[in-house]
C-alpha cells in the first residue's frame, strides 16, 4: 500500500485522480485505529489538513462552489479533534477560496449558516462570531440590508458584553458599511465612530486600519469633502500596496476620481508617476479613469459616455465610483445645455438635443430641472419646440424699502403713544 506521502506526489502529478487521492488520505486518516500512538495521530492530522486544503484549492480552481462547501462540512470531523485556534484558521482559509467562484455567495451563505450553528452546538463562540461576522459582509454584498443588520445588531450585543475589540471594530465598520448602503449617511457615520474608538484601544492591524480609512474618505466624498477624502483614501492606498493587498488599485481609483471630482483632472496623469502607483500605470481600471479625467477636462459629454460604455465594467461594478460618476454626468450635462442656450434669447429644443447628442425627452426634463433651480431664467414652449430664455432679472427693492419704511413709522408712532401717556 502506497504511503500518505506518495498519495500527495501522485495528486500533484495527476489532476485527473487528484480529488479521489485526496478523498482516499482523508478517509485512510479518518479511519486510523481508535487508540493510535501520540506520533502516529499527530501525523494523521497533519495529513488530514493538508488534504483538506489541497482538495479546496482543487474545487476553488474547477469553481467547484458545491465541492469546496461539502469539504468545509467534512472538516468538522477535523476540527473536533483539533487546537481551536488551529481551525479557526483552517475553516477562513476554505471560506477564503469562495472568492475566486463567481456567483457563489447563496453556497457560501448555506455552508455559512450550517457551520454558525455547528460552531453554537460545540460551544466554539469565537469561530462563531468570526463566520457570523463573514455572513453579514455577505448579505451586504447581496444587498439584504435588512437581514445583515439583524445579525449585526445580535453580534454586538455579544461582542460587548466579551469585550472583544478587535472583531468589535470589525462589526462597527461593516455596520458602517450596511448603514451607506442603504443611504443612512448619519448612522453610518457613527457606526464608523464606534469602529474607530474600539480600534484605538487595541493595536489595529494595517489591513484593519486600511479598511477604517477606505470607509472614512468614502464617507467624506459622499459629503463631497473630497479634500479630506483624498488624504484617507491615500493613506489607505499607501498601507494596502505595502501589504501588496489586491484592494490597493480600488484606493488608488478613488484617489484617481477625487481629482477629477475636485475639477483636478490634469493631476490624474502626475499622480500616477508616484512610485507607489506605477506598477497599476497600464491597468484597465486605471485607464478607465484617465478616460473620464480627459473628457471632463475637455468637457466633453461624447467622449464622457465613450468612456462608460468602453470601461463598463470598471466603472459601474463599484458603487462609490458608479454614483459620483454619475452625478459628474449630471453636472457635465449641465455645462454642455448651459454653455449651447446662452447666446440665444429663442432656440429649438430639437437642435439644443442634436447639438448636446442626447434624446430630446432627456434634454427637456434636464432644461426644466435647470429652469427650476434657477441655473438660469426661461420657460419651455412645448407648443412650439423651443425654449425661450431671458436676462437674469434684477431685483426690484421697492417693497422692500416700503416695508422697513413702514416699520420706522410704526416705532415712531408706539414712541409717541408711550409719551403722550406720561404726559396724562
Amino acid at each position: 500500500m502506497a504511503s500518505v506521502a506518495d498519495l500527495f506526489k501522485r495528486a500533484e502529478s495527476n489532476s485527473a485522480e487528484a480529488e479521489s487521492i485526496y478523498k482516499q488520505i482523508l478517509a485512510t486518516a479518518s479511519g486510523s485505529s481508535s487508540t493510535p500512538r501520540d506520533g502516529d495521530q499527530a501525523q494523521d492530522l497533519r495529513d488530514q489538513e493538508i488534504a483538506l486544503v489541497k482538495l479546496g484549492e482543487l474545487y476553488r480552481d474547477t469553481k467547484n462552489a458545491r465541492g469546496l462547501a461539502d469539504v468545509i462540512t467534512q472538516s468538522r470531523s477535523f476540527m473536533s479533534s483539533t487546537a481551536k485556534a488551529k481551525t479557526a484558521k483552517l475553516i477562513r482559509t476554505l471560506l477564503d477560496y469562495f472568492n475566486a467562484i463567481p456567483n457563489s455567495q447563496a453556497v457560501q451563505m448555506q455552508t455559512l449558516t450550517d457551520n454558525i450553528a455547528w460552531a453554537k452546538s460545540e460551544k466554539r463562540i469565537f469561530l462563531k462570531h468570526s463566520l457570523e461576522t463573514r455572513l453579514a459582509g455577505i448579505q451586504l454584498e447581496t444587498r439584504q440590508y435588512k437581514a445583515a443588520l439583524a445579525l449585526i445588531e445580535t453580534l454586538l450585543t455579544e461582542l460587548k458584553r466579551l469585550d472583544d475589540k478587535m472583531i468589535l471594530t470589525e462589526v462597527h465598520l461593516l455596520e458602517s458599511r450596511v448603514y451607506r448602503g442603504i443611504g443612512n449617511l448619519a448612522k453610518a457615520k457613527a457606526s464608523l465612530t464606534s469602529s474607530r474608538t474600539a480600534a484605538n484601544s487595541i493595536y489595529c492591524p494595517p489591513s484593519l486600519q486600511a479598511s477604517l480609512d477606505l470607509q472614512s474618505g468614502i464617507l467624506h466624498a459622499e459629503d463631497k469633502d473630497y479634500t479630506t477624502a483624498y488624504s484617507y483614501f491615500f493613506e489607505a492606498f499607501e498601507n494596502l500596496s505595502s501589504l501588496g493587498d489586491e484592494t490597493a488599485l480600488g484606493a488608488l481609483k478613488y484617489m484617481l476620481l477625487c481629482k477629477v471630482m475636485l475639477n483636478l483632472p490634469e493631476d490624474v496623469n502626475s499622480l500616477l508617476t508616484i512610485k507607489l502607483a506605477l506598477k497599476y500605470a497600464n491597468m484597465r481600471d486605471v485607464e478607465s479613469m484617465r478616460a473620464i479625467a480627459r473628457a471632463h477636462q475637455n468637457r466633453n459629454l461624447a467622449d464622457f459616455e465613450k468612456a462608460l460604455r468602453d470601461y463598463q465594467e470598471e466603472l459601474s461594478s463599484d458603487p462609490t465610483i458608479r454614483s459620483h460618476l454619475a452625478a459628474l454626468y449630471d453636472t457635465l450635462l449641465e455645462q454642455n445645455l448651459l454653455r449651447i442656450v446662452e447666446p440665444y434669447s429663442t432656440v429649438e429644443i430639437a437642435y439644443v438635443a442634436e447639438t448636446v447628442g442626447q434624446e430630446r425627452q432627456t434634454v427637456e426634463a434636464k432644461l426644466s430641472q435647470m429652469i427650476l433651480d434657477k441655473v438660469f431664467y426661461g420657460v419651455l414652449d412645448q407648443g412650439r419646440g423651443c425654449l425661450l430664455v431671458y436676462d437674469q432679472p434684477e431685483a426690484d427693492n421697492t417693497y422692500g424699502a416700503a416695508i422697513e419704511t413702514l416699520a420706522q413709522v410704526s416705532k415712531v408712532v408706539e414712541s409717541l403713544y408711550a409719551k403722550t401717556v406720561r404726559i396724562a
